[in-house]
């Protein structure tokens, strides 16, 4: 259905005439010869156009066009005037009236008024809604979604912030981790003090040490002077670690020493300096199991792990997807100047169907690469990315009468856990619940196909 229209006027023919239109139309109409009915019907019901007359005994057009103005601004009001009331008319759009149409009108005329007046609620429904996303994103810096994974990550956030208690937000890449910690520092009483982040996989073992604690002038060949680590650049405020996973060994009883005394000792000097931080850490690895393999410190992660954070894949946050795109088409089309309002339904459709590896940082960057190659108001099909366009929805197993290319149930399985795997980016805490084995039986299952691969 089109929509849902509701008639109004106190010619009980006109009402039904206009209802069999309508419903040719494709249309969803219902009808009152009062208006005090039909504002009854409006305040218990869903309707998403009125079309009213306005002379009508009792109530009039201009009453209830005024008395929907003020408790349903959302609904648009069409009314029907006679022939030579443009005066009313008038009168009418000044009460809030969206149009009007004069009778005799021919009916094809009357269709495009409701198609016009269905299109500018949806606007502003859209409008409403990426409205409520600006605000989010003020709150929340900038994290959207309305999806409940997302919720429940804004009450975990609102919940923590204010907590001096260390956080490991973990989650595949592009999901947003660093706006969680930031997030979380704006609502933090640090807020006005500094939000430090480093990326602990982009630096060597040798200049991140430097990084994070300092060094003092002479330390090493390129050290021309004193600098101090991001421990006391950040002092007062909060120090974001980013790919914790990535922390070399050897420096992790250091960091963890500076944890738990809240000292730091820059490189090449013997002076301790104390520092007052709240540590947030990032991971898209699996600590758990780099601890079981003796890459990461089991006492370091207890440290960092006081509350932990997941962040959901942009797959599994459903509508989500489109809110996102509408939110960053409206961006990039002030950026550009370019009046790209719409994603058609065929991208919606796309978009939903996508798998986005690379989660939101994929979907702007989709988003961005349709707005500049966008010829028109909406973006379409043809102007996504070329593995977006022909994504199709794989599966493990195929429908196969062949009995000879039919698959052992060891190797259905086998596909089915690395599959699992790969969807949640090495996880295997995290494939071994939605497997529901004990992390030691997935970690033997793995080991078997790693033997058998070999043999």
């Amino acid at each position: 259905m089109l929509g849902r229209i509701l008639i109004v006027d106190d010619d009980q023919n006109m009402c039904e005439m206009l209802e069999n239109h309508l419903k040719s139309q494709g249309f969803d109409p219902s009808w009152h010869t009062t208006a005090e009915e039909a504002f009854s019907q409006l305040k218990h019901g869903k309707i998403d156009v009125v079309l009213t007359d306005l002379q009508m005994s009792g109530m009039d057009g201009i009453d209830l066009c005024d008395r929907v103005v003020k408790n349903r601004p959302d609904i648009p009001v069409v009314v029907m005037t006679a022939f030579g009331s443009m005066e009313t008319a008038v009168t009418a759009l000044r009460a809030g009236a969206y149009d009007f149409i004069t009778k005799p009108f021919e009916l094809n005329m009357l269709t495009f008024t409701l198609k016009r007046a269905l299109n500018h609620r949806s606007l502003q429904e859209k409008v409403k809604k990426l409205s409520k996303l600006v605000e989010q994103s003020k709150q929340f810096d900038k994290l959207l979604g309305e999806s409940p994974p997302m919720q429940k990550i804004f009450d975990l956030i609102a919940r923590v912030a204010d907590s001096e208690a260390s956080v490991l937000v973990m989650g595949e890449s592009g999901t947003g981790k660093e706006l969680v910690a930031r997030a979380l520092h704006q609502k933090s009483s640090r807020q006005a003090a500094p939000f430090v982040t480093v990326n602990c996989a982009a630096l060597p073992e040798k200049l991140l040490e430097s990084e994070l604690f300092g060094h003092t002038k002479g330390a090493f060949t390129d050290a021309k002077s004193d600098r101090k680590g991001l421990f006391l650049q950040a002092d007062g405020g909060t120090l974001f670690l980013d790919e914790m996973g990535a922390l070399p060994l050897i420096l992790q009883p250091k960091l963890l020493r500076a944890l738990e005394e809240h000292y730091v000792r820059p490189v090449g000097s013997d002076k301790e300096i104390p520092f007052n931080v709240r540590l947030i850490t990032g991971t898209n690895t699996d600590l758990e199991s780099a601890i079981e393999e003796g890459q990461f410190r089991e006492d370091l992660f207890f440290r960092i792990n006081i509350i932990q954070l997941t962040m959901p894949p942009l797959r599994s946050r459903g509508s989500d997807i489109l809110l996102l795109a509408q939110y960053f088409l409206e961006q990039f089309a002030v950026q550009s100047g370019k009046h790209v309002a719409e994603i058609s339904k065929s991208v919606a459709e796309k978009l939903l169907s996508y798998h986005w590896p690379g989660n939101v940082r994929e979907l702007r960057n989709a988003i961005e690469h349709a707005s500049v190659l966008a010829r028109y108001e909406q973006i379409t099909v043809e102007d996504l990315p070329g593995k977006i366009q022909t994504y199709r929805n794989s599966h493990i197993i195929v429908d196969n009468d062949n009995p000879s290319e039919l698959l052992s149930l060891e190797e259905v399985e086998r596909r089915y856990i690395l599959h699992v795997l790969k969807t949640v980016a090495e996880n295997r805490t995290l494939a071994a619940q939605i497997l529901r084995l004990d992390r030691k039986t997935l970690y033997r299952k793995l080991r078997h196909y790693g033997e058998k691969k070999s043999e």
